[in-house]
């Protein structure tokens, strides 16, 4: 089980402890307020007041122990660029922070994280997708190119086999999964024939995903 070390407390920090607490982690939550460290107290392992830009303070929660540090600190620029940069001299093993703009996400990177996300960047672009294009239900993004797309089958698709459709070849595409009324299912042949109304998990890059499904 890996050990987390949550530094922030506000809206994404405690959303995030919630699910940290639901798949069982240990959580170490810091925040200046301790209103806030109190509420948290129910959901994690331990909780500390603090003053995370200090480097005594964090000098004493050990966290190069930690598998990961979170650094949640979204509403101070200053603050999290400075907590984040303290974690990574203090030896933490990965530092992942929230970023509030595109500038913040870079100078987080530049001073010391080993990843950033920035969640209101990414419900923009899911915003868009999901609901300025027919046929996409949802998707993942896994890199800036790719990402698993949940697309509604096509009337012209109706009764058609994978094989006949040939999106792979036509598209650079890759049907992952079949949807009806139940769970998906992964055992998807050439023969596997396609109905309207079923949703299909579809791999690949968003232009292709355009083209082919004619967005």
């Amino acid at each position: 089980m890996k050990s987390i070390l949550m530094i922030g407390l506000g809206q994404y920090g405690r959303n995030m402890i919630e699910k940290l607490n639901e798949l069982h982690y240990e959580v170490m939550a810091v925040d200046k307020e301790e209103a806030r460290v109190n509420a948290a107290l129910p959901l994690v392992t331990d909780a500390q007041i603090g003053d995370a830009t200090n480097e005594a303070f964090l000098g004493t929660l050990g966290v190069d122990n930690y598998d990961v540090c979170f650094v949640t600190i979204g509403e101070d620029f200053q603050n999290s660029l400075v907590a984040t940069s303290l974690l990574k001299d203090l030896g933490a093993r990965r530092v992942v922070s929230l970023a509030t703009s595109e500038l913040h996400r870079k100078f987080l990177l530049r001073n010391g994280a080993d990843h950033v996300f920035y969640p209101a960047k990414h419900m923009a672009d899911w915003a868009v997708i999901r609901y300025a294009a027919d046929h996409v239900q949802d998707y993942i993004a896994l890199d800036s190119e790719h990402a698993i797309y949940d697309v509604s089958v096509p009337e012209a698709w109706d009764g058609k086999t994978v094989g006949s459709l040939d999106i792979r070849k036509k598209f650079n595409l890759n049907i992952l999964a079949v949807r009806g009324n139940g769970a998906p299912s992964m055992a998807v042949t050439s023969d596997t024939v396609m109905r309207a109304g079923q949703i299909v998990l579809v791999l690949g890059k968003w232009k292709d995903i355009q083209k082919c499904f004619r967005i």
